[in-house]
């Protein structure tokens, strides 16, 4: 019997993968999001979390930006 479970493959790089794994980590068990991890760079994830993490990153990527003073 094959199990199937609707996912949202995500691909990035190898730091990117370890924050997403860091935030999945951070939820308490009834909210963890990750179905699996591929390898370092590939997962499939829950897709109600997709904008979730898109906003996470951006917020991310936006905080550790260097932005040269005027």
């Amino acid at each position: 019997m094959v199990n199937a479970t609707k996912g949202v493959f995500i691909s990035c790089d190898i730091p990117m993968a370890q924050y997403i794994i860091n935030m999945n980590a951070s939820m308490p068990a009834s909210d963890k999001f990750i179905i699996h991890i591929l390898d370092n760079t590939h997962m499939f994830v829950q897709p109600h979390v997709e904008q979730m993490i898109r906003s996470q990153i951006a917020k991310f990527r936006e905080d550790n930006t260097y932005v040269k003073p005027n």
